[in-house]
């Protein structure tokens, strides 16, 4: 590849698994007659993640092999880097009838026919096993485990298809597929390209480490994921309008491209940042920033975990450069951003609030410290959390 084409995606080619237009009449001239299978939030943002090439290399759901390798190895059945299996799990009853070697329809959970998969395999799994590998922990609390715990014991596996590309319904202007961001970056005259990922309100700490990773990238791809999330963190929407706020005041507009990732969150810590980081590379990305309790969620996971994991493979084996941040405060010394590495500050002075305690402050409609959020953001936060949106 040239210098100026960037990263390759993941096992080396891009994957395109969305029908053409002769494709799609055909299945559409099927459809009637073909089994089907209802797809839940997850599993319908799954199909469009492999369709679109952001889970490339998987071309479907996993196969038995790919199954019992990611799950212990964090490998596929080839040896390639892969840490969440991809699967999709359905009940006896519904796979029962199910013909190996045949097409099934997939619906979206509105009953709309939204995509095919070529049955390979049918195979059962072990849930208990699945949970202690990937999530690290049985407990059922785990909002990652629970889904698990709670879907059926049957996966099928096979290539799909997605029968159309359809624009999101909320964010059409920022949906940037896997091909449309690798060409933004190259018509830029990017080479190194930083990614973020957050399913949080931007904040001051956020704004630091992107900043401090921009100084040695040629652009940031601020990428958030507005997929499936908890039901208690901030709706999507909101948001976007955060990241929109900071992006205007805040950013060089030329070295920021702000695009959806339309993944669903699994709350897997330190194996869902692997997963975010290859994500990431197939969206062209060079580098990617994992800070703080990376994709964690209570205290499953320590506090850098998530970068931890990354040593586990050989130096250059991912494909992309993880980029290491403490986390991040206002330190009242030297009146500005920093981390422990940086400042010269005790604990008490040092301004880092929670989650939860900002939001207690939003939903009382008073900003947080400017130490801790732009004004701007707060402002929007306290309008939404008020219900005033």
């Amino acid at each position: 590849m040239s210098q100026r084409s960037g990263i390759a995606p993941h096992g080396g080619e891009l994957v395109n698994r969305i029908a053409t237009p002769a494709q799609k009449a055909e299945f559409l001239s099927k459809a009637e007659h073909l089994p089907r299978v209802e797809l839940d939030e997850r599993a319908f943002s799954d199909l469009v993640m492999i369709a679109i090439g952001a889970f490339s290399p998987l071309t479907g759901f996993m196969p038995e092999a790919d199954y019992n390798n990611v799950v212990p190895n964090m490998r596929l059945a080839n040896g390639l880097p892969w840490s969440i299996p991809i699967t999709l799990s359905v009940t006896e009853a519904v796979a029962a009838p199910l013909e190996i070697g045949s097409l099934v329809r997939l619906d979206d959970n509105t009953g709309r026919f939204v995509g095919v998969l070529e049955l390979s395999e049918k195979y059962t799994y072990d849930k208990k096993q699945e949970a202690i590998n990937v999530y690290r922990t049985d407990d059922e609390k785990h909002p990652g485990v629970k889904v698990v715990y709670d879907q059926g014991n049957v996966n099928l596996a096979g290539a799909v298809w997605l029968l159309e590309r359809e624009a999101h319904p909320q964010f059409p202007t920022y949906q940037i597929d896997p091909a449309a961001s690798r060409a933004q970056f190259q018509a830029k005259g990017w080479n190194t390209i930083v990614g973020f990922q957050t399913r949080n309100p931007i904040h001051r700490a956020h704004e630091y480490i992107q900043k401090c990773a921009m100084e040695t990238v040629d652009g940031l791809f601020l990428h958030p994921l507005v997929g499936a999330t908890k039901e208690d963190d901030i709706p999507a929407d909101v948001r976007m309008r955060c990241y929109e706020i900071i992006l205007e005041h805040y950013y060089p507009s030329d070295r920021v491209i702000l695009g959806i990732n339309p993944a669903a969150m699994r709350y897997a810590g330190p194996r869902e940042a692997i997963f975010h980081a290859l994500i990431r590379k197939n969206y062209g990305c060079t580098h990617f920033i994992v800070g703080r309790d990376h994709a964690g969620v209570g205290d499953y996971y320590g506090t850098y975990d998530a970068q931890y994991i990354f040593s586990e493979f050989e130096p250059g084996e991912l494909g992309i450069t993880p980029m290491m941040f403490e986390h991040a405060f206002y330190c009242k010394v030297t009146k500005s951003m920093a981390t422990t590495k940086t400042s010269p500050s005790t604990p008490e002075q040092r301004v880092h609030l929670s989650g939860t305690k900002v939001r207690e402050l939003l939903r009382k409609g008073e900003l947080p410290p400017p130490e801790f959020s732009r004004p701007e953001v707060a402002a929007e936060l306290i309008r939404a959390m008020q219900g005033n949106t």
